[in-house]
């Protein structure tokens, strides 16, 4: 007797693929395949498989063709959403949808949270020849088949965009396809949510890699009109416009960009009044989004424009820096500068969702990535001492470039940002709350003044500098010990941020410095209003601050007496 030993066509699991304990979900028009290659991903993913319309005809005890003989279309819709929503609450599948049902948006909802989505997308071509003997096809009965399928992807394309996953199937094989599909699957990561959970304007930061390209199946279902303004700026444009540009048209958003100059000097009112002519003049509704895309000015700029033209209007950030991704994006603070300070023209405004696609970050000069930085240890020493020491252990992988420890470090910045803007949304605790995130800032933008807001100072190098003069501060007053400032001076300094006044290389006088923070919007009756710390990860706010102990800090870091 011998022993067969040829190899066996055995089908395994692929290991390579995790979708989370959730189902995966095949759309697309009819002709695509979505069930004969279901039936080989369900085999190959050791999952069940389900056929959507299958499952209907079981229910309804006939046939598809024959229920909308008798029902119409409305009501088989609404069937077919009961029967998909009960096969994504149950144990995980491969689902297989009839071409109509990613069209409904509550099924779209429950396919996002219950599924990652794919999109067979086919040629013309391959559907009609595909679909030619199949009468059975109830939309297919209404006239040439050909001319009915154009209709059909000309409706359906930009909906089904909005799946999780694209993969072109063409008149390959269904083993060629089933392996793209699986190939997808295996580089597919489902982006960080962070939620913002405002009782009036709830929302989600949404952090990962090649989110732009995703941009438009990210704002499809959030936007109340597929019409947008981008607001960004010359240097952004050349970068990422154009990937955010085919991802809104792939979902028929049209979007007109408006333009600025990069740097603080864009934050004027004179820059504002040009922005908003410019949306008047596209005809823009009271329903017509506006994207920031861009870093914290872009993004302050937009969103005062967004919370002033036409008394408000639908808004999203896309940030493209670190320091915004972290920090101004999240919030719904917006505003911009005057003669008389930064910020002192603003208004509370939340976006409808914020898109931080870390792949931005590596176009960022290593500068504006130092710049960005500051604000993740802001994070930390206001109420997060173990972020703090995170960042003592990874600040430096993060600073070279290291994807995963940014993206890590973007969402535990947001996550924290977010839990106190939910504790205090419009900065009106009577102590602490909000005004903490102003950490290092009353001091930071006492700096930017003196420097005239001219870009040789970045705002996260200003904070950098802001958060050891908090700290020193405290420990002068009594409050924090001076190994903790010790502690944060060094880490600053150790992450390539300016530690102290006398390290900008330009002559500052305390004086000069006190009188700009005269003018800090977070003045009142007449008293300087500062955050400071206990410690590490405990910081409070003040107004019972000696204007000697300021400025003997300012002096003792090398600002001239």
């Amino acid at each position: 007797m011998t022993r067969n030993t040829a190899p066996q066509a055995i089908e395994r699991p692929a290991a390579a693929v995790t979708l989370g304990g959730r189902s995966l979900v095949l759309v697309g028009l009819m002709g695509a395949g979505k069930t004969s290659i279901g039936r080989r991903l369900a085999l190959r993913l050791g999952l069940p498989f389900r056929d959507a319309d299958h499952e209907i005809e079981q229910a309804a005890g006939c046939s598809i063709s024959d229920f909308f003989a008798a029902h119409g279309e409305a009501e088989f819709r609404e069937g077919e959403r009961r029967v998909i929503r009960r096969l994504l609450a149950g144990p995980p599948c491969v689902l297989a949808t009839g071409g109509g049902a990613f069209m409904d948006p509550a099924t779209r909802a429950a396919i996002r949270d219950g599924g990652v989505s794919v999109w067979l997308r086919c040629r013309l071509a391959t559907l009609v020849r595909r679909t030619a003997h199949r009468s059975h096809r109830p939309l297919l009965r209404q006239g040439d088949p050909e001319t009915i399928l154009a209709r059909l992807m000309e409706e359906r394309h930009p909906v089904y965009a909005e799946a999780d996953l694209t993969v072109d199937c063409g008149d390959d094989s269904p083993e060629i396809t089933t392996a793209r599909v699986l190939e997808a699957l295996a580089g597919h990561r489902s982006p960080m949510r962070v939620p913002v959970s405002l009782a009036g304007s709830p929302y989600e930061v949404v952090i990962g890699e090649h989110l732009l390209a995703r941009a438009g199946a990210h704002l499809a279902p959030i936007l109340p009109q597929k019409q947008a303004v981008v607001l960004t700026d010359e240097t952004v444009a050349r970068l990422h416009w154009p990937a955010l540009a085919a991802s809104l048209a792939e979902c028929r958003i049209e979007a007109r960009p408006i333009v600025v100059a990069p740097g603080e000097a864009s934050k004027s009112l004179a820059v504002y009044g040009q922005v908003a002519e410019a949306m008047l003049a596209f005809g823009i509704e009271r329903r017509t989004a506006v994207i920031a895309l861009g870093g914290g000015v872009v993004g302050d700029l937009a969103g005062f424009a967004a919370a002033t033209v036409l008394r408000g209007l639908p808004f999203v950030q896309i940030p493209t820096t670190l320091l915004a991704q972290v920090d101004s994006s999240v919030g719904g603070k917006t505003g911009i500068n005057t003669a008389a300070g930064k910020n002192l023209l603003g208004a509370f405004h939340q976006p409808r969702l914020v898109l931080a696609d870390t792949g931005t970050l590596a176009t960022l000069p290593a500068r504006e990535l130092r710049a960005g930085y500051a604000e993740i240890v802001k994070a930390g020493l206001i109420g997060d001492a173990g972020l703090f020491a995170w960042c003592e252990t990874n600040g430096a992988a993060l600073l070279a470039g290291d994807a995963a420890v940014q993206a890590e470090a973007v969402a535990s910045a947001c996550a924290f940002k977010a839990r106190v803007v939910e504790a205090d949304e419009r900065e009106e605790a009577a102590r602490d709350g909000r005004a903490l995130l102003n950490l290092g800032h009353t001091f930071a933008h006492a700096l930017e003044a003196e420097f005239g807001f001219d870009g040789s100072l970045l705002h996260g190098e200003a904070v950098g500098l802001g958060l050891v003069l908090a700290f020193r501060l405290s420990a002068r007053l009594g409050h924090c010990s001076s190994a903790d400032a010790a502690r944060v001076q060094a880490h600053i300094e150790a992450a390539g941020l300016p530690p102290t006044i006398a390290s900008l290389g330009r002559h500052l006088g305390a004086a000069s410095l006190l009188a700009h923070m005269q003018h800090d919007k977070k003045m009142r009756d007449g008293k300087l209003a500062f955050v400071l710390a206990r410690r590490i990860g405990d910081a409070f706010t003040s107004r019972e601050v000696d204007e000697g102990a300021v400025w003997e800090t300012l002096r003792e870091s090398g600002a001239a007496g």
